[in-house]
């Protein structure tokens, strides 16, 4: 989505994928795997939490961010998902500067999240879910985002099941720029010894697939040695694509808005790959959802599938979460993603604990399904927090045998504090931004209301606060 991390305190990334049945070699000389019946490669879900949160880098876990739980993951990888976005922050993962060392809890607890994810047969996409940012300013030095990445990509060379995003909605930036900083990391990737896994590019403009045209023609003039570039594009159906509102513009829309992006790729002889995209839960939206997947499936020749925005153990009422069991799309669009999985992908085995977190996490145990977590209770709303919906039990999260952390129980009948939404519109033009207000100049629900570098208004309609998502981004919920 258009903003920075969505909710308020995260959820890393549930993820699983499947493994691959075979190579073919296309006409372009692009090694990919083989297709099923839908044409796709790969279908799943980006799982939010570690990018979550602001505060210290890197944070504290519980607080400021969360890793996903692993056993949600297991009943999206069961269902048939073969691939899990993993959104982090790059300053929690290499803290000080970009040349610098990994922080190495943040790095174990992803390395633990990812090798759950693999090991179940699917594919990890690393997701630094930064907007072209580090520590608030734009990322200049292509030097300096090069040795980032190989600092990275070093830790995850040896697995062919990680796929290397370069940077989640590079946004508002000089083109020529967006064009250098991707370049600069698939030089960094392949200079680690990363040289069989898949590359995820995205473009300016908040890598926009109705807008990639408009903006990110100069794209096609990435290279890669092992010819294993994907274009990463994202794509909303409300009226500005920014993924704010629960309304589709159209039955149809989610096709109209592909059609020119899947031009530019078979004319570029190019892949794509559609890294987040979402509708809320009608008539319209659903059939939009499904036109556009099927537009997908039709044209596979150049789009490699799709993941859906988004799950997490945070996102509490938030339209668009599939988290299993009570995300409010989950039922509805479980469904019809099912649809377009690829055939034989689903988890052949199912893992004993139900409830097993990450390696570098303490479990515990909950006797309700459908429970929602609770965090300890913060000093600030921006701090993470999650409730349960009416009706359910909650429990506690997972944080690390050496937190301090106390925690505390919410009444099932606590209001939701904490949901996390997409970020702020965007028009054609890579560098405005649109932000409804009233006459009065306060912003209106799920727009943008502060965050390092905003200038814009920081008041809220009457009836909604403030609400810190990351350091870079703040939203009126």
């Amino acid at each position: 989505m258009k903003f920075t991390n969505m909710v308020l305190a995260a959820s890393a990334a549930n993820m699983a994928v499947a493994y691959p049945r075979g190579r073919d070699i296309v006409s372009n000389k692009r090694s990919v795997e083989k297709k099923r019946s839908t044409g796709f490669t790969w279908v799943g879900v980006s799982e939010s939490g570690a990018e979550f949160g602001e505060g210290s880098i890197p944070g504290t876990l519980g607080t400021s961010y969360i890793w996903p739980e692993t056993s949600k993951i297991q009943v999206l990888r069961d269902a048939g998902m073969n691939i899990f976005r993993v959104p982090f922050l790059m300053e929690r993962l290499v803290p000080t500067s970009m040349t610098s060392t990994p922080d190495s809890t943040y790095l174990a607890d992803l390395k633990s999240t990812v090798k759950f994810i693999t090991d179940s047969g699917a594919y990890a996409v690393l997701d630094p879910h930064n907007y072209g940012r580090y520590s608030g300013s734009i990322i200049t030095s292509t030097d300096n985002f090069k040795a980032w990445w190989k600092t990275v990509a070093t830790e995850f060379a040896s697995n062919e099941k990680v796929i290397f995003d370069t940077n989640n909605e590079y946004h508002d930036m000089d083109q020529t720029l967006v064009l250098n900083l991707n370049q600069a990391a698939i030089d960094g990737i392949r200079a680690a010894g990363a040289t069989t896994q898949y590359i995820f590019v995205e473009g300016n403009a908040y890598t926009g697939a109705w807008s990639w045209t408009s903006n990110n023609d100069n794209m096609k003039d990435l290279t890669d040695p092992q010819d294993k570039i994907v274009y990463e594009m994202h794509q909303y159906l409300d009226s500005d694509s920014s993924g704010t509102s629960e309304t589709c513009v159209s039955s149809t829309i989610g096709k109209e808005r592909l059609e020119s992006a899947t031009t530019w790729l078979k004319n570029n002889d190019k892949k794509g790959f559609i890294g987040e995209f979402a509708g809320g839960v009608n008539s319209d939206c659903e059939a939009a959802v499904e036109g556009m997947l099927s537009y997908m499936s039709d044209n596979s020749d150049v789009w490699m599938g799709a993941e859906w925005w988004a799950a997490g153990p945070w996102w509490g009422t938030y339209m668009y979460s599939l988290e299993p069991t009570t995300g409010p799309a989950y039922s509805t669009y479980l469904p019809i993603l099912e649809k377009y999985f690829v055939s034989g992908s689903s988890s052949s085995t199912t893992k004993a604990a139900t409830t097993t977190t990450s390696a570098a996490q303490e479990t515990t145990t909950t006797t309700t399904p459908n429970t929602q977590v609770q965090a300890s209770s913060p000093p600030t709303e921006s701090a993470s927090s999650s409730s349960a919906p009416a009706g359910a039990v909650t429990t506690t999260i997972s944080v690390p045998a050496s937190s301090p952390t106390t925690f505390v129980s919410v009444p099932a009948s606590s209001p939701t504090t904490f949901v996390s939404v997409p970020s702020p519109a965007t028009t054609q033009s890579s560098t405005s931004i649109a932000v409804p207000s009233s006459s009065s100049g306060t912003v209106a629900r799920y727009y943008q209301c502060g965050g390092l570098s905003w200038t814009g208004a920081t008041s809220c309609e009457s009836g909604l606060a403030c609400v810190v998502q990351n350091p870079y981004y703040h939203q009126c919920l």
